[in-house]
């Protein structure tokens, strides 16, 4: 699976009493879908997944799947603490038709978790996941760092396709490239302007070929004793195939313009799911090879996206996607939320990064 530009990390929304709030959740990715964005990435840490139920974590992927264009790329987080229910919520995501998973370390048990335990976590998630898997590095919320040496190992494994990393460090970026280049090369199916194929594309097609019988013909039909079956005209999806490796994409907006220099493949952002224009200028500049016009659109962003993620978190996030037009709401407690002031700053952040 190609996994490549910029792609949102889409929050979960909450009516005042906690319940989750799935029309906004629709409404939220139609929006998305009508982005430039490469895709989005539902139950992530802007996501509040550690905050969701099972039932309620399948359920907001079975709605944001369906509301969602078949032209971008699906990503589900279903990292969960035991082998079993991270492979079970990956079939739940692969039978609603998203692309790949975004798998964590396993942290509660940390004392009792070596690197060998957390390599074979991921490497039997990986065999038996019936999508393909990212491995996500977020040290600033779950207290391990994925080690290089452990992402070298795994980007061996045919089922590993990538990495997001939150670390913020540029070392950490620059290390994982070193590692994609030494990793196996894939062929994957991409559309002839070399953008991803998603599995909702190929579904889309595969389904115009059947056939159906309309409601005229079924009146017809009942007073001739015959219905008449007429298909409908099929989906032409022109593809070629590209070669990829190891795909990095770093989680940080501040450092996105030098994680691409660095040779990253794109990135998954939170910021972009306030501000997803902002953020794709920069990635669009820099593949344009206009890195004056790259600097400047990643200097918009860099202040904002630091206050606004890195310190105010997903109350700062959420309320800034409700500034942009975009629907955030409260987060779920016990994240608490943010004050007047707060909200008036994060006005003043956004006033020149609207969408």
């Amino acid at each position: 699976m190609l996994i490549e530009g910029i792609f949102s990390a889409v929050p979960t929304p909450f009516y005042p009493d906690e319940h989750v709030y799935f029309r906004k959740l629709e409404a939220n990715m139609a929006r998305y879908s009508r982005s430039l964005l490469a895709g989005m990435v539902v139950l992530g840490s802007t996501g509040e997944a550690s905050q969701l139920s099972d039932s309620e974590s399948v359920e907001v992927l079975r709605v944001a799947s369906e509301a969602a264009s078949p032209q971008k790329v699906l990503i589900a987080g279903v990292g969960r603490q035991s082998i079993k229910a991270t492979v079970e919520l990956a079939e739940q995501a692969a039978r609603l038709e998203y692309d790949a998973v975004l798998v964590l370390p396993p942290t509660y048990y940390a004392p009792q978790l070596p690197d060998r335990a957390v390599l074979h976590y991921f490497k039997t998630v990986a065999d038996r996941s019936p999508l393909p898997i990212l491995l996500y590095n977020i040290p600033k919320f779950v207290p391990f760092d994925i080690p290089i040496d452990l992402v070298r190992e795994l980007a061996q494994h045919p089922n590993v396709i990538g990495i997001k990393d939150s670390s913020g460090s540029l070392v950490r970026i620059r290390a994982e490239v070193d590692v994609a280049r030494t990793a196996p090369k894939r062929t994957v199916t991409v559309t002839p302007i070399f953008e991803a194929v998603t599995g909702r594309m190929l579904s889309a097609k595969n389904k115009s070929t059947g056939s159906f019988v309309s409601a005229g013909d079924l009146a017809v039909g009942a007073a001739i004793g015959a219905a008449v079956a007429t298909a409908p005209p099929a989906i032409v999806l022109k593809t070629r195939t590209r070669e990829v490796g190891f795909q990095v994409l770093t989680g940080s907006a501040a450092n996105l313009l030098t994680s691409l220099e660095a040779g990253a493949n794109g990135a998954i952002l939170g910021f972009a799911a306030c501000a997803p224009q902002a953020c794709q200028e920069v990635y669009l500049a820099w593949k344009d090879h206009d890195l004056k016009l790259a600097e400047e659109k990643q200097e918009r962003i860099a202040a904002s996206s630091q206050r606004i993620l890195g310190q105010l978190g997903i109350s700062g996030v959420k309320y800034a996607c409700d500034f942009n037009g975009y629907f955030g709401g409260r987060a779920r407690s016990p994240l608490l939320p943010i004050t007047a002031l707060e909200k008036a700053e994060i006005e003043g952040l956004l006033a020149g990064i609207r969408n």
